[in-house]
């Protein structure tokens, strides 16, 4: 049995985003939330959140069956990139220059694993 959840428009670039997930991918729930918590990364929050909210969902799916956070893993994590907030900024010689502020859909698939 699996789970899924999506964090949309997390304002964080994809490529930051995407360093950290290597470090949880394929990990338990459990070992995967220490790790993150323990990650002085601005990505890990976010990340975090979106790994106890599919574990959450999990839950939810069958609410007579408890699940044990160590019997669950992280089977598949991914980061999309997400909308690009434009924004622009004066430059030299009366210029202006382009600032794009990048988004980042993170979306999480937890396993029940016997």
């Amino acid at each position: 049995m699996e789970a899924k959840a999506r964090s949309m428009y997390v304002r964080m670039s994809p490529h930051k985003a995407r360093r950290v997930l290597e470090l949880v991918k394929g990990h338990t729930v459990k070992d995967a939330l220490n790790i993150l918590h323990f990650t002085r990364k601005n990505a890990a929050e976010p990340l975090y959140k979106t790994i106890h909210s599919a574990f959450s969902n999990l839950s939810n799916i069958d609410e007579n069956e408890r699940f044990d956070m160590e019997n669950v893993i992280v089977k598949n994590v991914y980061v999309d990139g997400g909308p690009i907030v434009k924004r622009f900024r004066p430059m030299s010689m009366g210029r202006a220059g382009q600032i794009r502020k990048r988004t980042s859909h993170i979306t999480v698939v937890v396993e029940h694993t016997s």
